[in-house]
C-alpha cells in the first residue's frame, strides 16, 4: 500500500515561518497531485495549496502571497513553506496524494496522519 509522513510542524511565533514536509512510500507507480489541507478545532478541513505532476500550483485566498507549495517528484515528496504566519493558521495540517499504486493500479487518495501547527499570538 502507500504512506504519507508528514513532518515539520510545531509553535511558531506570529510572523515566523515554517516549513513542512510529506514523502509518500510504499508501492507506488505514480503520483498525481499532492496538497495540503489543514483543520482547524470546530471547522471544517480546508485546502490549501495543491500542486499537479506538471508543477502547476493552486492556493487558498487566505494564503496567497504567504505560503509555496513545491514537490520533489525524485523524492516522492511535497513541501509547504509557511511565512508571515498568523494565529489563523493555526490547524492541524494534512499532507494529500492522489496516487496510482501497484496493488490496484487504481488511483486513489491517500492522507497522513496530520501534523499539528500552532501560531501563537
Amino acid at each position: 500500500q502507500v504512506q504519507l509522513v508528514e513532518s515539520g510542524g510545531g509553535l511558531v511565533q506570529a510572523g515566523g515561518s515554517l516549513r513542512l514536509s510529506c514523502r509518500a512510500s510504499g508501492s507506488i507507480i505514480r503520483i498525481n497531485t499532492m496538497g495540503w489541507y489543514r483543520q482547524a478545532p470546530g471547522k471544517q478541513r480546508e485546502l490549501v495549496a495543491f500542486i499537479t505532476s506538471g508543477q502547476s500550483t493552486n492556493y487558498a485566498d487566505s494564503v496567497k502571497g504567504r505560503f509555496t507549495i513545491s514537490r520533489d517528484n525524485a523524492k516522492n515528496t511535497v513541501y509547504l513553506q509557511m511565512n508571515s504566519l498568523k494565529p489563523e493558521d493555526t490547524a492541524v495540517y494534512y499532507c494529500n496524494a492522489d496516487v496510482v499504486s501497484s496493488h490496484d493500479y487504481t488511483s486513489r487518495d491517500y492522507w497522513g496522519q496530520g501534523t499539528q501547527v500552532t501560531v501563537s499570538s
